[in-house]
């Protein structure tokens, strides 16, 4: 009669292995290998980095809420309520940059399906998530073109917007492996006005730019010029000596939809449409 044995799971199967510290090195490479082969899968050549804040809301949102809370706050005249009218009607200024971004992407897919899909060519991507985020997914869905998100973990959950195409929806545990994964596909990275995350993948991409740690020219470019003069000071720091003409040379500006557009294509068909190599290749 032969004997059932039963033993131990493999270690791939052990869910208390893989959660656990010692196996911290096999799920940062499943970070790395699981997109890498869905992005190839996809046959995504390359893509536009599209960043900004995730508060920034929808022109028609902004406006509602307006509305809603001038009547909530019809006769009152205590500092409280003037303070939440100048925070409602700041907030539908900045909804321009949501539209903006909206239409941005939308050009940029179109220009970038133009090229053929075999491989994509200048596919928007963000990080995931509401805000600019979901504006840039939103243009490229209205253009009829995929796009990706790379959206994160964090305590505070913002799940994934609904304009990412489902194929290309990416959710990560660690920063460093997104922040890897926005350098390899970057021809471009746009960023429009936002807070620390925002600034974190600025920092990045342009201290690898500046360092000569990029394979590939990457263009950077500022949405919203007054915005980032504001937050920094740019001509402070060449002043200073702690960074170069050629340092500030890096970052290019632009304040409308045509500006910008005009930019990143005359960027990116300078060093980038011809020849095109992929970048899993």
């Amino acid at each position: 009669m032969r004997r059932s044995q039963s033993g131990p799971p493999p270690a791939y199967r052990d869910s208390l292995f893989m959660a656990g510290w010692p196996a911290r090195p096999l799920r940062i490479l499943a970070e790395y290998i699981h997109p890498f082969e869905r992005l190839r899968r996809e046959e995504v050549g390359d893509a536009i980095v599209l960043f900004g804040s995730a508060r920034i809301l929808p022109r028609a949102q902004t406006l509602a809420r307006l509305r809603i809370l001038r009547r909530a706050l019809r006769g009152r005249q205590t500092a409280a309520a003037r303070e939440k009218l100048r925070a409602a009607r700041r907030a539908l200024a900045m909804s321009r940059y949501y539209e903006e971004a909206r239409e941005l992407a939308r050009r940029i897919t179109e220009w970038g399906q133009s090229l053929g899909d075999a491989p994509r060519r200048f596919v928007i991507c963000s990080g995931g998530g509401p805000g600019i985020m979901e504006a840039a997914n939103r243009g490229a869905a209205e253009a009829g073109g995929k796009s990706i998100g790379l959206s994160i973990e964090i305590p505070r959950e913002q799940p994934p917007n609904p304009y990412i195409s489902p194929e290309l929806n990416f959710v990560f545990h660690y920063f460093f492996m997104r922040k890897l994964w926005f350098a390899q596909l970057a021809k471009a990275l746009i960023v429009f006005p936002g807070g620390f995350g925002t600034l974190d993948e600025l920092w990045e991409l342009l201290t690898l730019q500046q360092t000569g740690k990029l394979r590939q020219r990457v263009l950077i470019l500022l949405y919203g010029r007054r915005y980032w003069n504001r937050v920094i000071g740019w001509r402070e720091m060449v002043r200073a000596g702690t960074i170069g003409p050629r340092d500030r040379a890096l970052v290019q500006f632009a304040d409308t939809v045509d500006e910008a557009l005009a930019r990143v294509r005359a960027g990116l068909e300078k060093h980038h449409l011809e020849p095109h190599q992929p970048w899993w290749d």
